[in-house]
C-alpha cells in the first residue's frame, strides 16, 4: 500500500495535488564531478591572496564579483559588469548573466563594520545564481580579541542563514582556515565544495589546516578502465558495511576514484557482498565486525591478498544497526547491541590497525566514521543510536590530534535524511516530513554521503583532521 501511495504522490497529478498542499517539486541538485556553468565569482575582503591562488591551481578563471557598493581601495569590478550596475537603476546591481557561484575570501575581517564588504558582495551574488550555484566563504580559524572572535561567528550566521534563503538547490558552506594551510592543503576542500559532489552539504562549517599527502601507491599498480581523475589510484580503501545501500555507494565512488576496495560485511550478506567486490575488481571478507579479531582479520585480509609490504590508505566504518524503541522501551540487549556494531567496534578495530602490523593502516592514511544527525541533536525514540552515533563525533574529535604526527586524518560525516531501504520502511506521510526539512526540500541519496567521504579519502585532504560534516541539506533540526 505504502508503494502504491507514493508512485500517486510522485505521479502528475499526485504532483498537483502535492503543489496545492504548499509541496513544491524539489529542485533537481547538480551531483558528480562537475562544476557550476555559470562563471565562478570571487570576492576577496581583506588582501589575503589564498583563494585566487586556490582556484589558479585549480585551472578555475575567477570573474570579478559586482557590488552594491563600492569598497574604497578595491579594484573595480570588470567592465561588463560596471555597466549592469549603472543600468540598474531601480535596484541593486545585477550581473549580465547568471553565476555559477561566488567565493569570498573573509580572512582579515576583524571588526563588525567590516561586515557590510561581505552583504555587498553576496547581495547580488545570491540574485544571479544559477539553480545548484554554490557560495563558499573562507575566514580565519584562529582570531585574536574579543570583536574578532564576534565577527568570526557571524560568519558562520550569515552562511547559514544564505543557506536558507537560496533556491534551485543552490548552497552556501563556510571553511574556517588555519594559518599555514597553502593552496594545495586548501584545493580540495574548495574542488568538492565547487564540484556536484557536495550537492547535499548545504550551512555548514569546518575547519581546514596544513596537512601532508603520501606520494608513493600503497599496492603495486594495476590496469583500471575507470575515468580520470582517481586520487585514490593504487590505494587500498576498506569499508564495512559495503554490501549494499551507503556502504556499497562509498565502495563504489572510492573505486572509481581508483582505490583498491576491501568490501566487509557480514556472512549473511555474502551474495550481494561478492557481487559488489566483483564488479568494482576488489575483493571482499565475510566479517562480523564486533567479533575480538576483527581488526586482525582485516589486516590479515589485506596482507594476504596484496602482500605483506601492502597497507591501507583508508577505512571507513560505514557498518551500522538500528533498534529503535523509547527509552522507557529499550532493554539491555537494544541498548547493547546498537553501541556494539555502531561504535564499540570501531574503537576495537583502529588501535590493531594502527600498531604497525603488515595490512594495517599506513602512515598519511584515512580514518571515516559514520556519525548522524541523530548524535547531534537526538531524536525521538533513538537513545541508543543517538549515543553511538555521538560517540563516534567524540572518537573522530579524540583521534585526531593523536595522530597528526603521523599525517593520519580521522573524520566523519554525519547524514541526515538520506533515501535508503531502511528510511523506505517509514510511514510515506512521516517520510514525506522528513524529505522536506531542510533547505533543499528533498531527501539525499547515498551516493551524497559516499561524495563526502570521497573527499575525506583524498590524499590532498591531508590537512582536514577532526571534522565531523553534516551531509543533510541543512536539516532544521541540530546545529
Amino acid at each position: 500500500m505504502g508503494g502504491l501511495v507514493e508512485r500517486l504522490f510522485y505521479s502528475g497529478a499526485g504532483q498537483a495535488v502535492a503543489g496545492r498542499l504548499g509541496l513544491p517539486e524539489p529542485p533537481v541538485l547538480r551531483r558528480g564531478r562537475t562544476l557550476p556553468d555559470g562563471p565562478v565569482v570571487l570576492a576577496t575582503l581583506a588582501g589575503s591572496p589564498l583563494a585566487a591562488e586556490t582556484l589558479e591551481l585549480l585551472g578555475i578563471e575567477a570573474a570579478l564579483p559586482v557590488r552594491d557598493e563600492p569598497v574604497p581601495g578595491e579594484q573595480p569590478p570588470r567592465k561588463e559588469a560596471a555597466a549592469s550596475r549603472r543600468a540598474a537603476t531601480d535596484g541593486p546591481p545585477a550581473y549580465p548573466t547568471r553565476i555559477g557561484a561566488i567565493v569570498v575570501d573573509a580572512r582579515g575581517l576583524r571588526e563588525v563594520r567590516e561586515l557590510e564588504n561581505l552583504r555587498a558582495v553576496l547581495r547580488p551574488a545570491v540574485r544571479a545564481l544559477e539553480p545548484s550555484g554554490r557560495v563558499v566563504l573562507l575566514a580565519d580559524d584562529e582570531v585574536d580579541g574579543l570583536e574578532a572572535h564576534a565577527v568570526r561567528q557571524a560568519l558562520d550566521g550569515v552562511t547559514r542563514t544564505v543557506g536558507k534563503e537560496l533556491r534551485g538547490g543552490a548552497t552556501a558552506n563556510l571553511v574556517f582556515v588555519r594559518p599555514g594551510t597553502s593552496p594545495e592543503d586548501l584545493s580540495s576542500t574548495l574542488s568538492f565544495l565547487l564540484e556536484g559532489r557536495s550537492a547535499f552539504v548545504d550551512g555548514q562549517a569546518w575547519v581546514v589546516g596544513a596537512g601532508a599527502s603520501p606520494r608513493e601507491p600503497l599496492v603495486e599498480p594495476v590496469e583500471t578502465s575507470l575515468d580520470p581523475p582517481q586520487p585514490l589510484a593504487n590505494r587500498i580503501v576498506v569499508v564495512t558495511g559495503a554490501a549494499r545501500g551507503i556502504g556499497a555507494q562509498i565502495a563504489t565512488v572510492a573505486a572509481r576514484g581508483g582505490a583498491t576496495v576491501v568490501c566487509v560485511d557480514v556472512p549473511a550478506a555474502g551474495e550481494a557482498l561478492a557481487s559488489l567486490a566483483n564488479e568494482l575488481r576488489g575483493t571482499a571478507l565475510q566479517l562480523d565486525i564486533t567479533a575480538p579479531d576483527a581488526g586482525e582479520r582485516i589486516a590479515a585480509h589485506v596482507a594476504s591478498r596484496y602482500g605483506t609490504q601492502a597497507r591501507i590508505h583508508g577505512i571507513v566504518h560505514n557498518a551500522g544497526i538500528t533498534r529503535d524503541k523509547l527509552l522507557a522501551n529499550t532493554d539491555a540487549s537494544r541498548w547493547a547491541s546498537v553501541l556494539a556494531v555502531n561504535l564499540e567496534a570501531e574503537l576495537r578495530i583502529n588501535p590493531v590497525l594502527l600498531d604497525g602490523r603488515s595490512g594495517g593502516l599506513a602512515d598519511h592514511g584515512r580514518i571515516v566514521g559514520i556519525a548522524s544527525t541523530s548524535g547531534i541533536a537526538g531524536n525521538r525514540g533513538q537513545a541508543n543510536y543517538a549515543a553511538s552515533k555521538a560517540g563516534v563525533a567524540g572518537l573522530v574529535k579524540a583521534m585526531a590530534p593523536e595522530l597528526v604526527g603521523r599525517g593520519i586524518t580521522v573524520n566523519a560525516v554525519a547524514p541526515g535524511f538520506i533515501e535508503t531501504d531502511m528510511t523506505a520502511k517509514i510511514p510515506f506521510v512521516q517520510r514525506e516530513v522528513f524529505r522536506r526539512t531542510n533547505s533543499l526540500g528533498q531527501a539525499g541519496r547515498p551516493v551524497d554521503v559516499a561524495e563526502t567521504i570521497g573527499y575525506f579519502l583524498d590524499p590532498a585532504s591531508g590537512g582536514v583532521t577532526g571534522q565531523v560534516v553534516r551531509v543533510c541539506g541543512q536539516n532544521l533540526v541540530g546545529q
